[in-house]
């Protein structure tokens, strides 16, 4: 039995198809929400984000840096208000379906999918650099560690996602000691002047301060963003939440405040510390920053490499989490084969954790590349945050009804910020990678062109986040 619309077509399902499909329910409260949220961007703090130095000089990173934690706080508010309103697995492709339709949500999941299978292949690159930077098991490549990252934490989200949400904030609140301990031992070595000892181009609006110019700032924007990219992934435990209409809200904000502040310790120490020009292009830049300013091999050094490996593998651990319940959720509708979205005994969908973990750890191995890979998945996520803030703005306008136990602060305002600021993310995107964003813009191409000649057909009716577009159209059309 199947029912049509102008665009696409619904089938109905048997109990036994949602029956096969079942997360976890009341697994995790607010605190195990917001220790989420902080352990999918932890690793920002520790790999990625000096690369920006190398960009735009510190002037141009702390421009862009300032932006995109403005970007994110208003995003953050107006998810924090989406989620309780539309506590779906789904969550950013369950809220662009209610305010965008059906395309307008597959393009949001598809955005997200593309920033969450592909973060982790770049964070086991920086893995793989510090645990080379240590000299552990006499690697000479590191593909063995990427391997061993999808074997092992892939194995324990398997296993259940209760078990995996308790060990993500343990292993979080190591990498937080290891952030703390840094900043410790760096404030004492701290010179303003090592923060613009990068020498300035002749580029336009070049100095001291912007060494790179203005084109450097645009350009830095990706690496801001790598100081929060995948908070905004909180909403997807929707599900599994054990009150998500309170503890979302709490969740995302409690780790968007944290965040904020190990974003502003690590841009100035690390760079006021030991020099922009000194970590700009490094793939352990917080290690190299205390043996440059403590001078030889001192054991925080060692100590930071070696527990700084649970900021890395937090987040690793997380996004493998995050990549699984939005395949989950797009399978489960019918947007992509619905084989993928099937649940074991434990209530995981085992193949949406092991389909992108062997692509992810293919894409690692192959290029080694973790700058590539970061691009790419920051043009995935900012091309989702066009889509997500633009819907809070369309249901807001369209729905003021809408039960919202959570309101964003400013409203269409604070998300309007969010809107205008991701668009210029999208456009700097072009700027630091034209193949990174080629890549991706050929994954949407492939993405849309199997959603339009096939999924759009297929639509699952019964699906939480359709049943929600569906109640919304029949009351529209009572009214």
């Amino acid at each position: 039995m199947s029912r049509k619309t102008s665009r696409v077509d619904y089938q109905q399902v048997g109990k036994e198809y949602l029956e096969q499909r079942q997360l976890r329910r009341g697994a995790a409260g607010w605190v195990l929400l917001a220790g989420l949220g902080v352990a999918y961007v932890i690793s920002g703090d520790f790999a990625g984000w000096n690369f920006g130095l190398a960009e735009g000089g510190w002037g141009g990173l702390l421009i862009a840096t300032v932006l995109m934690a403005t970007m994110y706080t208003c995003m953050v508010f107006g998810l924090a208000e989406l989620a309780s309103a539309i506590p779906v697995a789904g969550a950013g492709y369950g809220f662009a379906r209610r305010a965008l339709g059906p395309l307008g949500g597959f393009a949001t999941g598809t955005a997200i999918l593309i920033e969450y299978a592909i973060a982790p292949a770049a964070i086991a690159t920086f893995i793989g650099g510090y645990i080379e930077a240590l000299g552990l098991f006499g690697l000479t490549s590191s593909w063995p560690v990427y391997l061993g990252c999808y074997v092992i934490f892939i194995g324990i989200h398997l296993y259940g996602v209760g078990e995996a949400l308790r060990l993500t904030l343990g292993i979080t609140a190591v990498a937080v000691v290891a952030l703390v301990v840094f900043v410790v031992a760096m404030v004492p070595q701290f010179d303003a002047d090592k923060l613009f000892d990068i020498v300035p181009n002749d580029a336009a609006g070049a100095s001291e301060f912007i060494p790179f110019g203005y084109a450097g700032v645009l350009a830095a924007l990706v690496y801001g963003i790598w100081f929060f990219l995948a908070v905004e992934g909180v909403p997807l435990a929707a599900e599994e939440a054990r009150d998500p209409v309170r503890d979302m809200p709490r969740g995302i904000i409690t780790a968007m405040g944290i965040l904020l502040v190990f974003a502003a310790l690590m841009l100035v120490f690390t760079a006021g510390g030991a020099g922009s020009s000194v970590v700009a292009d490094s793939d352990n830049p917080l290690p190299l920053a205390l043996r440059t300013a403590l001078g030889g091999d001192p054991w925080v050094a060692d100590f930071v490499n070696y527990v700084g490996l649970a900021g890395l593998v937090a987040s690793f651990f997380s996004i493998v989490y995050a990549y699984s319940r939005q395949l989950f959720a797009l399978s489960r509708a019918g947007y992509l084969p619905r084989f993928l979205s099937v649940t074991g005994k434990r209530k995981t969908p085992y193949l949406a954790l092991l389909v992108p973990g062997a692509i992810g750890f293919l894409l690692a191995a192959i290029t080694q590349d973790g700058a590539l890979l970061i691009n790419i998945a920051v043009f995935g996520a900012t091309v989702s945050y066009v889509l997500m803030t633009l819907s809070h703005i369309v249901l807001r306008v369209r729905e003021p009804d809408l039960a919202r136990p959570y309101r964003t602060p400013g409203g269409v305002v604070t998300t309007g910020i969010a809107l205008f600021l991701a668009v210029i993310a999208v456009v700097a995107t072009f700027f630091v990678d034209k193949l990174a964003a080629g890549i991706t813009a050929a994954l949407f191409v492939v993405a849309l062109a199997y959603f339009w000649f096939y999924s759009r057909h297929h639509l699952v009716a019964t699906a939480p986040e359709e049943e929600f577009a569906a109640i919304h159209q029949a009351e529209s059309e009572l009214s």
